[in-house]
């Protein structure tokens, strides 16, 4: 198919009308857009008693594919009672992600018990007393707590608390298989594991950083910023192993200009080897010790480690850097150069940097170049790891993870009167590997696609088909509702965000907590979560205990909780009366005081990774496509890469040659953990050579389990392949 010549532009306009045809009209997609709801996408933060469509600087209108895409499929009709006895599990498999997700709504309860060939409607309370039933047979450390990041603030404390007072702390969420390597290297160099920064910040800097990510097709709307970065003058570099058609230029719709006429977003394109960015930012910030650039003062002031780290620098060869990044000293040179010229700069990353076995190096490598010329610690400038779902760092703040803060942990057992569990808890691959070894009963998902999330997705069918139940709490199908089915299954409908009976919260990524008001329901049957999880933790705990489960169906209930037990969000308590978004306190780094044990940042010396591949093995690179939000696939298209379909892998010419390969050529894609079969090989200019793309959910058959020992990510990125 064929590619444009930039991101956005009339295109995207011509898709806001398909999807509001979808939606049954583009009046009725235009007044769910702009109801008093959170975005159902990315974390940048749109939407809350604003309104849709407005962004935290009260910009309007502002809104993009990704959120038309989501919103199109809560408004999709229901999913017919004989859809279940008409599809089976081996056909709902053979169903590509897209097609999962373009069944309809789901309305109605579904079971599935092992023996049987297709999934059952049941009533709710079968639904809920089977699982009830299950979790009084099981001891509380057979059992697993996964949260995706679409859920709300309420629904992640109550289920978190349901676990905990159950017994367990197996209580782990979707970060751990992508941005979990930024909140552990941010927390290591500057105390906190959240951006630094606000929008306002970004819109006021002259130089940004955007490494290892795609905003233009997975956070459109920082497309934004980035114009009006370049249109006062800055600059961005781009540091990624792929030429990305919308971060070379973008065509803002909602600016006539840029619309017309297009915006040139990367003043800087830089193409790394995949898994080079670590030997690449330590060779940035050798030259700007090399040009004297270094704010030595701040260095002295602010930061501990830093005199190790420069003797670092000055002793790591430019040989072992060029070799290991795959970036020549001349285009280092060019990058830190510019870095020492401007004023105010932001870095921003996305998986791109977390999703490698050194994950949380890379990150602190970042933090490193930052603190360096005193970049975080003052406005205009800092850190900003760019967050994929809207809540998923949310969800972390109220307290969805293993190891509680002590702060948090202390303050649950003193409102609710509760002894907690003290066990370690196990991380989302650690729950994984239990699993799989047969010691899990029960695994309880609020929302997402953990089996479509998990590298290496033989082993993953393996695990949690050998668990005696799974529960699922999702809107749409995806492929975990086909694959590592339980003995049983069940898969329990709810409402939408801007369904919901009663207001919720979110936390975007700048740290900013907005009301949802919610909305009318769409379709009879399905419940909110928290009136799920309340129902099921009162069957399962309710005759004893200090906690009234049934009163914690009110989310402003919940809301009083959050407000005594998680530091910082002492107003969510009346936010539903004052509808005052806040944005939680010491978490933005205007001045330079930082929250560690010393009160300064600190700066953490590297030893570079061997770059791997060479010869007859390629370095793979997972990426969601244009028409994509996480694991979920709205379109078989990815309209920017120019690709009709996804059972592809995308090869530089150059190696399509060296290997004797030729476009369109139906190959075997393998590593050391699976294969491919029945590939197209897609002859592919914007990668590097040396590296290939290949879209996920999909390819993770192809990934191991490596992970990155500091913070458990999974390395999604520079998995060794080899094609036949």
């Amino acid at each position: 198919m064929r590619r444009p010549k930039s991101g956005g532009g009339w295109p995207a306009i011509w898709y806001t009308f398909k999807k509001g045809r979808e939606a049954g009209g583009l009046w009725k997609m235009w007044k769910a857009l702009r109801s008093k709801n959170a975005c159902k996408t990315c974390a940048l933060g749109m939407g809350g008693q604003q309104g849709g469509m407005v962004n935290e600087l009260g910009h309007f209108p502002e809104v993009c594919k990704k959120s038309l895409q989501a919103m199109a499929a809560d408004m999709q009709g229901a999913i017919a009672d004989d859809f279940w006895s008409t599809y089976s599990i081996a056909q709902l498999k053979a169903f590509t992600p897209r097609q999962l997700e373009s069944c309809g709504r789901l309305v109605k309860p579904v079971l599935y018990e092992r023996g049987q060939n297709y999934y059952r409607t049941i009533e709710w309370n079968d639904a809920l007393s089977r699982i009830a039933q299950q979790l009084k047979q099981a001891t509380p450390d057979e059992t697993f707590w996964y949260f995706s990041g679409r859920s709300s603030n309420e629904a992640g404390f109550l289920l978190q608390l349901f676990a905990r007072i159950y017994g367990t702390n197996n209580v782990n969420n979707c970060s751990y298989y992508c941005h979990q390597a930024s909140g552990v290297g941010l927390s290591s160099s500057v105390g906190s594991g959240t951006a630094t920064i606000v929008l306002d910040d970004v819109e006021h800097a002259d130089l940004v950083f955007v490494i290892g990510g795609n905003p233009s097709s997975n956070h459109p709307r920082l497309m934004t910023t980035l114009k009006n970065v370049r249109r006062r003058g800055g600059k961005v570099v781009v540091i990624n192993p792929c030429i990305e058609t919308g971060l070379v230029n973008f065509k803002v719709p909602s600016d006539p200009a840029s619309l017309l006429f297009g915006t040139e977003i990367a003043s800087h394109y830089v193409q790394p080897h995949i898994g080079g960015d670590l030997a690449m930012l330590t060779g940035i910030a050798k030259r700007i010790d090399e040009l004297g650039a270094a704010d030595d003062a701040f260095l002295q002031d602010h930061c501990d480690g830093h005199e190790e780290w420069i003797a670092g620098l000055r002793e790591m060869p430019w040989s072992d850097i060029e070799q290991r990044s795959g970036v020549t000293q001349a285009e280092i040179d060019t990058i830190a150069q510019v870095y020492a010229k401007a004023k105010n700069v932001v870095f921003s990353w996305t998986m791109g940097i977390t999703h490698h076995a050194h994950g949380v190096e890379n990150v602190q490598a970042i933090a490193n170049l930052a603190l360096m010329r005193g970049m975080v610690g003052r406005k205009n400038a800092g850190l900003m790891p760019i967050r994929g779902h809207s809540n998923v760092q949310g969800i972390g703040s109220v307290g969805v993870t293993p190891k509680l803060k002590d702060a948090i942990f202390e303050q649950l057992e003193k409102h609710f009167s509760v002894d907690l569990p003290t066990t370690k808890g196990m991380d989302t691959l650690a729950c994984m590997d239990a699993a799989h070894a047969g010691k899990v009963q029960l695994g309880f998902c609020l929302g997402g696609n953990l089996y479509g999330s998990n590298p290496d997705l033989k082993y993953a069918d393996e695990a949690l088909s050998k668990s005696k139940m799974l529960v699922y709490l999702n809107t749409t199908l995806n492929t975990g509702h086909a694959w590592g089915l339980a003995d049983q299954t069940i898969i329990l409908p709810v409402l939408a965000r801007d369904e919901e009976p009663q207001p919720t919260t979110q936390e975007s990524m700048f740290n900013f907590v907005r009301l949802s008001e919610g909305g009318k329901r769409r379709h009879e049957g399905p419940r909110a979560e928290v009136s799920v999880i309340s129902d099921l933790a009162n069957r399962v705990l309710g005759e004893s205990g200090p906690i009234d489960w049934a009163s914690m169906e009110s989310t402003g209930r919940i809301r009083e909780a959050i407000a005594k037990v998680v530091p910082g969000y002492a107003e969510i308590e009346n936010i539903e009366t004052t509808k005052r978004e806040f944005q939680i306190e010491g978490r933005t780094y205007h001045q330079p005081k930082f929250p560690t044990q010393s009160g300064k940042a600190k700066l953490h010396r590297h030893s570079l990774p061997e770059l791997k591949g060479g010869g007859d093995q390629l370095r793979l690179m997972t990426v969601r496509s244009e028409g994509q939000f996480n694991t979920v696939v709205y379109e078989e298209h990815d309209l920017y890469r120019g690709q009709d379909r996804r059972d592809v892998v995308l090869v530089h010419p150059d190696d399509v040659k060296r290997l004797g390969l030729a476009h369109n050529q139906r190959v075997t894609v393998k590593s050391t953990t699976g294969e491919m079969k029945n590939i197209l090989v897609r002859s592919y200019t914007d990668i590097r050579a040396g590296n290939v793309l290949m879209y996920y959910p999909e390819a993770n058959v192809l990934v191991s389990r490596d992970v990155d020992p500091q913070s458990r990510t999974p390395a999604f990125k520079g998995e060794l392949v080899t094609i036949e």
